[in-house]
């Protein structure tokens, strides 16, 4: 481990803590938001280079001492071994994380193949996402949502935040940005008359959510904004008045629609944040791409044959096809019990990263 590859990060820290500390930093909210995310995922690494520096001193210390001392000699193989050990835990640290992992996010879940059978398993991955986000005392909000004639979601929109600040690869994005893709449902529909397992299927879409408007500039020039009534299932208007607000960005042809709330302010507002979010995705995307960097992509189609997973309720099996994650606790899994489908795609990515530096060092 190279001293020099550290002392950016501790300066950086060092910077950080004394911005903290200026009374004038509190006055943005803003910016003191995201100093303190910033704060908070340095300091497992400062504390690892910090036991590294440590452990490496250590070793040099009994180094000259052990022709003089026995008993220091003796204690150099497990010095050594420590040293290696800090050593290791500080490479993996060091390893590029992606620098949304702080970030909350918005989330999407679409009916795709199934029809109406689809729209109730939407309605299924949203109770999912939020009974998860309240297992881990995240906040949610319902930003829009299209029900079925059944009850289900042909689309639905979240977003979800953290409570507090919260630690290194723990908030919303970092966990949940996975989610993405098509997911795949067997049962049989309530539809279904003569009791066949039948196959459809939803999307998922999760993208950062912005803590400052301003990341992504907006020229309201070239956004189209239309407004119209609010509707229900079966196309049934729930509102009297034109609150739903619908805006397409003219240079990607992004369109966005919000219908939830009942002021037409309210749904612009909401329907900008979504925006920001997407081309503040569609821009990370593209800069990776031109970068040739093995980045996962998230389905924007809903199509069977791109699914990441498929939950199967005759056999109550759950399975990711991305990890080769399997068990046989949907019903868990439905109500909440997401980490461990998530740490297996956390665990691979993680890997992956890994093998891409060490490839890199070579």
């Amino acid at each position: 481990m190279d001293a020099t590859a550290v002392t950016p990060l501790l300066e950086e820290y060092s910077s950080i803590e004394t911005q903290l500390a200026d009374p004038e930093t509190h006055s943005d909210q803003v910016a003191l938001k995201r100093l303190n995310k910033r704060y908070a995922a340095l300091a497992p690494t400062i504390a690892a280079i910090r036991e590294w520096e440590e452990a490496g001193g250590d070793v040099e210390a009994a180094v000259e001492m052990a022709s003089e001392d026995e008993s220091i000699a003796a204690e150099l193989p497990a010095l050594r071994e420590r040293a290696e050990q800090t050593s290791e835990r500080l490479r993996r640290l060091l390893v590029p994380r992606d620098p949304d992992d702080d970030r909350d996010v918005i989330l999407e879940v679409k009916a795709g193949e199934g029809g109406e059978e689809s729209a109730l398993f939407a309605g299924d991955l949203l109770r999912m996402y939020l009974r998860y986000a309240e297992r881990r005392s995240w906040k949610t909000q319902l930003l829009d949502a299209t029900e079925s004639d059944l009850g289900g979601y042909k689309d639905v929109r979240l977003a979800i935040h953290a409570t507090g600040t919260p630690a290194p690869g723990e908030a919303p994005w970092a966990r949940l940005k996975y989610e993405g893709g098509v997911h795949r449902v067997q049962r049989v529909p309530v539809t279904e008359s003569q009791g066949r397992i039948h196959t459809s299927a939803a999307g998922v879409l999760v993208m950062p959510d912005l803590d400052d408007p301003e990341e992504v500039e907006l020229d309201h020039n070239l956004l189209k904004i239309d407004v119209f009534r609010s509707s229900g299932p079966g196309g049934q208007s729930v509102n009297t008045t034109d609150s739903a607000v619908r805006i397409t960005h003219l240079p990607t042809g992004l369109v966005v629609s919000c219908q939830n709330e009942k002021s037409q302010l309210q749904n612009k507002e909401s329907a900008l944040r979504v925006l920001r979010a997407r081309l503040h995705q569609l821009a990370v995307e593209e800069a990776e791409a031109e970068a040739s960097a093995a980045r996962r992509s998230q389905v924007r189609t809903v199509d069977r044959s791109e699914r990441i997973r498929t939950y199967n309720f005759p056999e109550n099996r759950i399975a990711d096809h991305r990890t080769g994650f399997k068990a046989y606790n949907l019903d868990h899994v439905l109500d909440g019990d997401l980490d461990p489908v998530v740490q297996s795609a956390v665990e691979a990515d993680e890997a992956a990263r890994m093998a891409a530096l060490g490839s890199s060092d070579t």
